[in-house]
C-alpha cells in the first residue's frame, strides 16, 4: 500500500488586512500518496495557490500540521527545514528563471547552493537538458527561449535537488494548448518514469483529465471533493465539482428553459460503451424521443470517456423504461436536479 508522502491536518490559514482577518484556508485535511499525480482544482480566490505554498511552508499554517514522509515540517525553521524542502521542488506559472544565466546556468543554480562541485553540477545539468528535450538550448538566455523552452527549463531544474515531490502552480496557464500539451506529457512521463510525486494547482479541468489520477477541488478555502478522477467524473457529487467537469459547451448562450430541464440526466460512457449507438437503439426500441441537450467524448488519464446530458420523456412510465435501457446497456448515469449549475465557466 502506498504511503502518505504528504498530510495536511487541519489547516488553516488566516491573513490580517487591513478590513480584518480573511480566512484562506479552513481546516483541511488533505493526503497524498507517493507517486500520485495529484490536481488541486478551484475557481479564482478559492485558495488553491495559498494551499500550495503550505506545503513547502512558503506560508506557515495559522492552525495545524503539514506532514512530510511522516515528519512534521510546521514548527521546523531555518536549516532544518530547509533539509525537507530540498525534496519539495515547485514549478511556476510565470517560470522564474535568471535573467542574467543561461539555460544550463539555471539548471545549475540550486545545485551551486547545495555545495554541489561545480563538475559534478555541469554533468547533471547537461543530463537534466536531456531529460527536458532541450540539448540544444544550452547556452540559451530566457530572453531568446520560448515559453513552453522556458517552462522546460524550470522543470529541469527543478529536478536538479533529485525531488521526491514536484508542486506545479498553474504551470501551463500563460501556455498556448499545443505547448501545455507538450508539458502536461512531459510531467506525466517524470511521474510515470521517475515515481516523482506530483501536485498539480490549476484551475484548468483539461490539465486534470491529462496529468492526475486525483483530484481535490477547493471552493471557499475548503476541500468540498476528493478523490479518483475517473470516479468524480462519473458522479460528481457537489455543485462544485459539477461546475468544474462538466464542460460549458454552449449552455451559456442556449439557456435551458423550464420545459427543457424535466427528466434530465448526464450519461458517461467508458471505452466499453463510447463507440456504440446506445441512444440510437433505445429510441427504435422504446419508440420514444429524447431531447439531447450536451455531448462530447475526452480522453481521461489515457482512456476515452463520453458524457451526455438528454432529456427523457416527459411522462414518468416511459422515462422509468428509458432508465431501465441504459442501466441494461450498462451506461452509468445521474439525475440532474433542475437547480444543478452545469456549464459555468471556469476561470482563473
Amino acid at each position: 500500500m502506498a504511503e502518505h508522502i504528504i498530510s495536511l491536518q487541519g489547516v488553516t490559514k488566516e491573513f490580517d488586512t487591513k478590513g480584518g482577518k480573511v480566512v484562506a484556508l479552513k481546516d483541511i485535511n488533505l493526503d497524498i500518496e507517493e507517486g500520485d499525480s495529484y490536481g488541486i482544482i478551484g475557481l479564482s480566490g478559492a485558495g488553491k495557490s495559498t494551499l500550495v505554498r503550505t506545503i513547502n511552508l512558503l506560508e506557515q499554517p495559522t492552525e495545524g500540521k503539514v506532514l512530510f514522509n511522516g515528519n512534521a515540517l510546521t514548527g521546523l525553521k531555518g536549516k532544518d527545514l530547509n533539509i525537507h524542502r530540498r525534496k519539495i521542488s515547485m514549478i511556476f506559472q510565470q517560470f522564474n528563471l535568471l535573467m542574467q544565466r543561461d539555460a544550463i546556468g539555471n539548471i545549475m543554480f540550486p545545485l551551486e547552493i547545495a555545495g554541489v562541485p561545480k563538475p559534478d553540477a555541469l554533468k547533471k545539468a547537461k543530463e537534466l537538458l536531456k531529460v527536458v528535450d532541450l540539448e540544444e538550448r544550452a547556452h540559451s538566455y530566457p530572453s531568446q527561449l520560448s515559453g513552453g523552452q522556458k517552462q522546460r527549463v524550470a522543470i529541469a531544474r527543478a529536478l536538479a535537488s533529485d525531488p521526491e515531490v514536484i508542486l506545479c502552480d498553474e504551470a501551463t496557464s500563460a501556455l498556448d494548448p499545443k505547448t501545455t500539451r507538450s508539458i502536461l506529457s512531459l510531467l506525466k512521463r517524470i511521474n510515470e518514469e521517475r515515481g516523482i510525486t506530483l501536485v498539480v494547482i490549476t484551475h484548468e479541468m483539461e490539465v486534470i483529465k491529462q496529468l492526475c489520477n486525483k483530484v481535490a477541488v477547493i471552493e471557499n478555502g475548503e476541500i468540498v471533493e476528493r478523490g479518483e478522477v475517473q470516479q468524480i467524473f462519473k458522479k460528481p457529487k457537489t455543485k462544485a465539482a459539477r461546475r468544474l467537469f462538466f464542460p460549458d459547451g454552449d449552455s451559456r448562450e442556449k439557456p435551458l428553459t423550464k420545459t427543457s430541464t424535466r427528466n434530465r440526466v448526464r450519461l458517461v460512457f467508458d471505452e466499453a460503451t463510447a463507440g456504440e449507438p446506445i441512444i440510437s437503439n433505445m429510441i427504435m426500441e422504446l419508440g420514444a424521443p429524447v431531447n439531447f441537450l450536451y455531448a462530447n467524448l475526452d480522453v481521461l488519464g489515457g482512456a476515452q470517456k463520453g458524457q451526455m446530458v438528454i432529456c427523457l420523456a416527459a411522462d414518468k412510465e416511459t422515462a422509468d423504461k428509458q432508465k431501465e435501457y441504459l442501466a441494461a446497456k450498462g451506461v452509468e448515469f445521474e439525475e440532474i436536479e433542475s437547480d444543478d449549475s452545469f456549464g459555468e465557466e471556469v476561470s482563473d
